[in-house]
């Protein structure tokens, strides 16, 4: 019982105006990153877009999670890692409320593109990867924008520990 009333205090602290900034932040990251994928999916789902030496757009449908890692046609694997990305959002929101400013600016910007590609698994039943970063015949995992939060805010989580510490 005491663990719902403390769930209920925090949700309302949620919404705080302090709060709200934060909640801006992830709703923007959101919309830049369902604006990109737009327009990949409407424009370049047919063709490879050459940026430079470096970078094409190129889009790839991705099943699984980070990388592509545990790609599957298994509906059963799917829905359950689905569920898995759903509960890890939900423990990063907790963490957001329970957070003092720093971490909480990190956990926007991790929940920003967390949210992001959780929607596209659901909206298409994959996300839509289309950034290639490539040198010569070396190309890295493609990714999309949500991915580039992701990973600016893990890095800044991992900076602050470090930081931290020191």
């Amino acid at each position: 019982m005491n663990f719902l009333i403390s769930l209920r205090q925090k949700l309302k602290g949620l919404f705080l105006i302090e709060n709200i900034y934060y909640l801006l932040l992830i709703v923007s990251i959101f919309f830049l990153d369902r604006f990109s994928k737009l327009q990949i999916i409407n424009n370049f789902s047919d063709s490879i877009y050459y940026v430079n030496d470096y970078i094409n757009l190129n889009l790839i449908w991705n099943i699984g999670i980070g990388f592509g890692l545990l790609s599957t046609t298994s509906t059963l694997v799917y829905n359950l890692v689905t569920l898995l990305i759903g509960s890890v959002i939900i423990f990063l929101i907790y963490f957001f409320m329970v957070s003092k400013k720093m971490d909480k600016l990190i956990y926007s910007i991790i929940l920003g593109g967390a949210v992001g590609n959780f929607y596209d698994r659901f909206a298409y039943k994959a996300v839509p990867d289309f950034v290639d970063i490539h040198y010569k015949n070396f190309h890295w995992f493609t990714f999309n924008v949500a991915d580039i939060f992701i990973t600016i805010g893990i890095l800044f989580y991992i900076l602050k520990g470090y930081f931290e510490k020191t």
